[in-house]
């Protein structure tokens, strides 16, 4: 299992804001259920296979394209431990947690 944030920007409006934009990936994200998400202030959060969550990303990725925009940039972090395969974003908040107990 692979945990990812992501942002996803789109450029060429005049409108500075993005909540339109992200309004609509998340409702793509609610339209799927290979990938667990969660929004966030400043990105969004995933959690599945690396391959899903990539080929979400690519799909994601073209969404300003979509609304006439001419450019996208996406910020993806990916982050993949083979010694913990099943380790999701609850858990890493859990381990965090409890050092700080």
């Amino acid at each position: 299992m692979a945990t990812a944030e992501l942002t996803v920007l789109g450029l060429g409006r005049e409108d500075p804001s993005l909540s339109e934009l992200i309004a609509l990936i998340q409702r793509r994200l609610a339209a799927q259920d290979a990938v667990r998400y969660e929004l966030g202030a400043m990105g969004t959060m995933l959690e599945g296979e690396r391959a899903e969550i990539l080929a979400l990303v690519g799909e994601l990725h073209a969404i300003p394209f979509e609304l006439g925009l001419p450019r996208a940039y996406t910020v993806l972090k990916l982050d993949e431990r083979i010694d913990k395969p099943g380790q999701t974003l609850d858990d890493k908040l859990a381990s965090v947690r409890r050092r700080l107990d």
